[in-house]
Order: C-alpha cells, then structure tokens, then sequence
C-alpha cells in the first residue's frame, strides 16, 4: 500500500507594485542635493568661468574681418578640426559660429567628467563603501538610487546651462542660439551620465566603472575627430560620437534640433538598459566577474608599497593614456601657433596673457606646461586623497592590524602618488614634442620639453604634501586642496589680468616656477618648493602617527 505524496508547487513571487522601485527617490535627491551643494556650486562657477574667459577670443573677429578670414583658414587644418569642431560658419566667421565651432567640444567633455564623476559617486561607491545598504534598509525601491543621482546630474547640467546661456547672451550674441547651444551641450553632457549609469551596474568597483565610462568618452572624442578631418561639416564616422550629435545641430549658422533627439534616444536607451541590467544584479555586485586573486601572493607583492601600486595602477594608466593622447593631440598644431595668435593679437586679454615682443611660440608651450602640471596635479591630489578613501571604507584598520607601521603605510601610498604623479608630468611634454614632431615642426629641441616638465615637479610635490598633511592633520579639510588647485590656476593664467600682488601669487607653488621656456628657473625657488614639501610631509607623518583611525 503506498501513499500519494503532494509535491509542493513553485513559489509565487509576487510581482512589485508599479513605481515601487522607485520608492523613496525624491528623499535621495533631496538628501544628494544637499550633500553635493558646494560641488554644485564650484562645477557652474569653474565652467561660467571656462565660457567668461574665452568669450573675448571670439568678440574681437566681430570688428576685424582680416582675423576672421585668417582664422577660418586656421581652423580648417586637420589638426584644428580635430582639435575644435565640423567647421559650419567658416565663410563667415562671426563670433557666434566661433563660439560653436571651438568652444562646444570642450565644454562637452568638461560637463561628461562632472556627469560621470557624480553617477558613479552616487551609485557603484555608494555600493562599494556600504553606505547604500544602510540607505536601502528604509522605504527605498531598487533603481531609486540610480534615478535620483541622474536627476541630480540633469539638475547640474542644466543649472550649467542657464548660467553659461545667459553669459553668452549677456555678450550680445543671439539669445535663442545661445542657449539651444548651451542645452545642447547639456544633453550631450548626460549621454555620457547614461554611459557610466550603465558602467555602475557591469562593474563591482567605481574605479571599473569609471574607467569604462572615460573609455567610451575618449572612443567619442576620437570618432568626432577623425570623422570631422575626412569631409567639411563631418562623415559618417562623426555621426557615431554623441559630441557629434552636439555640434551638428548648426548653432549660430542654421539651427537645426532634431540632432538634439539622437542624444535623446541614447539617454532613454542607456537608462532601460542600466535598470534591465540592475534588475539581474546581486546587491554589491557587478555583472562583470571579478577575477579570483591567487591563495598566495608573490613575495613581490606582499607590503604596503606593492598594495598601493596595485590599487591606482588602473587610474595611472588612464590618467597616463588619456592626458597624453589630448597633449599629443595638442602639440600638433604648434606649428599653426603664429597663424592662430596673429588673428587674436588685438585682444586685450590675450595681450595681457601672451605679452607681446617676445617668442609667442615659447610663451604659448609655457602656457600648455601649465596645462600640463595642472592636469599632474589633478592627478596627485585625488591619489594623495585615496588614503583617506580607505579610512572611510574601514581598510585602513585591516592594513594597520598587520605588522605595518602608520609611517610606512602612508608613505608607501605618498610613494606611488610621487612616482605617478612624475609619470603623468613627464609624459605630458614629451608627448607634445612628439605631436610637434609629427607635423615637422623642430624649432625647439627635444631638452627643452624635458626641461618644461621638470621644473614643475618641486611645485607638484608641495601639492602632495599639502594634502597629506591636511589628511593626517585634519581629514575633513582635504578639500582644501582643490580650492588650492583652481587658485593655482587662475593665478597661472590670469595674474597679470586681475593684476594680483605678489603675496596673492606666492600662495601658488606654480608661480614660483615661472616660464621655462622664455626664461631659467630660479635654482632658489626649486630648493624653496622642495623645502617647504619636505617640512608639510614631515608634519603629515607626525600628524597620522598622533591622531586615531578612523578618524575621519
């Protein structure tokens, strides 16, 4: 006699409510607005800045039509097409059409930084540090997160955009056209915010995450460019890059918007496939396997030291990769300098940065070595800041509960820092030589573009040092550091303009390095910088020693 025995039946899952997994996001805008103010307010008034001072480049061709011709011949080279934009308006170069052709491509790229920054902040480190388990223990729906740091970055941009439209139309440029060019920008801006929103989800890391999205934006800059140098007003190949999309929409010449609906699309796209993709995605992880380590570590690879140069290999690389395809980029159209600075010799403020009676060619390398230890210098502050993102995360606790001492586990971070920040200044001229080269232009000699790049490093190290002392000392005021850095900045390129007093520029360690192209370094300022590195990171090593962890 047997028995019938009840198999049991599947589960059912009871599907979520309509809008239930966006539960809780207007609380996390709120929450993320509040949080990211002041980052707010530095992105609109750096890129009001960015648009204000290359305004007067531009207003000068309304009233000189020798610069306009000689300048639309200027930016019908290869090397400025790729460099600026398709080339509409070139028969009559207004300052409108200027405006689009060469301003648009830089402020895209500047605005899909601050997109993908803030996604990925917002997102894949929220997962990463676990401040986002805590937020979803509450009344939060699944992809409320993602849908409240892209409004966030749609709010940003087109705050961006009001400012910057109304600074343009405030310049008697048509306000209609500025703004649709503005927004333009904006939208193009949030392609790339839809592209690391999907990054989020493949990669477990922020690190992947952006690394991904900053590939996507260099495969674009590149698709634009080499599309734009095969045919006048852009190829086939243009169309594929979201800039394109931007630039194609004619401001200031013939208006046209529905390029404006392709960059649409993609956003929509890019956000159903990051939800499709989050919807399949464990809590904390990615949709990209991460590879298991081995059960041993190589002697090689067992210290602090090796462990640093493990964690910012990857943003080394493309940090290393990415500024020097743009210097490469950059140093070949040296050759076009004296064309290019004979059309805007009558501008006041270029006279006042570039002088006058001099080699405008050195003066012009000296500026993009400024560029270039700026962009050295981006590089060290967020390396130098990483310890502190370890603090944060609890891993510096793990690290210190090993035989390793405070001091060598902060300098073998400022270690790595050093030797990738000397990585990432060295490289910046050498690839402008080799641009230079490209193009035949040999006027100046390989040693000098070497000797550019070593000048700044006695300045970059006292960067270092400034933020690893505010770490040890204070770490709440590491963002000090970047209010350094933009003062370093404008004190590099506008001195002389808002005519600070020597004490105002002193406060920046680029000042000190001066020109090395029009004049010798000053062997005093070099042992002065390199003094005041040596005493800021003795004090962060006492600092980090004396005070707990965590402590921030």
């Amino acid at each position: 006699m047997s028995a019938a025995v009840a198999t049991p039946s599947d589960p059912v899952l009871a599907r979520p409510a309509f809008g239930s997994t966006l539960a809780g996001t207007g609380k996390l805008l709120r929450f993320m607005l509040r949080r990211d103010r002041m980052r707010i307010l530095w992105w609109t008034v750096g890129v009001t800045l960015l648009y204000a001072g290359g305004l007067g480049e531009y207003l000068v061709l309304a009233d000189d039509a020798q610069a306009r011709e000689a300048r639309s011949v200027l930016l019908s080279s290869p090397a400025m097409i790729s460099m600026s934009g398709p080339g509409y308006g070139l028969d009559n170069y207004q300052p409108g059409p200027a405006v689009a052709n060469e301003l648009s491509l830089w402020i895209v790229l500047t605005l899909a930084v601050m997109s993908i920054l803030q996604i990925v902040r917002h997102t894949r480190s929220e997962e990463e540090s676990s401040r986002s388990e805590l937020v979803r223990a509450g009344i939060v729906g699944r992809h409320a997160p993602s849908v409240a740091a892209l409004l966030l970055v749609l709010i940003m941009n087109v705050v961006i955009a009001l400012t910057t439209g109304a600074v343009l139309a405030a310049q008697d440029l048509d306000a209609t056209q500025s703004f649709a060019m503005t927004f333009s920008i904006a939208l193009g801006a949030l392609v790339f915010g839809a592209v690391a929103l999907v990054a989020a989800q493949a990669y477990e890391h922020g690190r992947g995450a952006i690394g991904l999205s900053f590939a996507v934006l260099g495969a674009a800059f590149l698709l634009r460019a080499l599309g734009d140098i095969q045919e006048l007003h852009g190829s086939a190949l243009s169309w594929l890059s979201p800039i394109a999309w931007v630039q194609q929409t004619r401001v200031f010449v013939d208006l046209r918007l529905w390029p404006l609906g392709l960059c649409l699309a993609a956003v929509i796209l890019l956000i159903l496939l990051a939800a499709f993709l989050g919807s399949r995605r464990d809590y904390a992880s990615g949709l990209v396997a991460v590879r298991k380590g081995r059960a041993d570590a190589r002697p090689t690879l067992t210290g602090p030291v090796s462990l640093a140069l493990v964690q910012q290999r990857s943003a080394l690389l493309w940090t290393g990769f990415g500024l020097g395809v743009m210097w490469l980029a950059s140093g070949t159209i040296i050759r076009e300098v004296p064309n290019m600075l004979e059309a805007v010799e009558s501008n006041p403020m270029y006279a006042a940065l570039l002088g006058s009676g001099e080699d405008l060619v050195r003066t012009f390398l000296g500026i993009f070595g400024l560029y270039i230890a700026a962009g050295a210098a981006a590089y060290a502050i967020a390396s130098s800041l990483r310890v502190k993102g370890e603090e944060e995360a609890g891993l510096t606790e793990l690290a210190l509960a090993a035989p390793v001492s405070r001091r060598r586990w902060l300098g073998s971070s400022l270690a790595i820092t050093l030797l990738g920040t000397l990585l990432v200044q060295v490289s910046g001229p050498l690839a402008l030589w080799l641009g230079a080269a490209s193009t035949g232009y040999d006027d100046i000699a390989f040693r000098e573009y070497l000797e550019l790049s070593l000048a700044y490093l006695p300045a970059l190290a006292v960067v270092v040092a400034v933020a690893a002392a505010l770490y040890a000392w204070v770490p709440r005021a590491t963002g000090i550091t970047w209010v350094l850095f933009g003062y370093m900045f404008v004190v590099g390129m506008f001195a002389d303009l808002f005519d600070l007093p020597d004490w105002a520029r002193g406060i920046s360690p680029f000042w000190w390095v001066g020109n090395p192209m029009l004049e010798s370094v000053e062997v005093s300022h070099m042992w002065g910088l390199g003094g005041v590195a040596v005493v800021l990171f003795a004090l962060a090593f006492v600092g980090f020693r004396r005070r707990d962890v965590p402590g921030v």
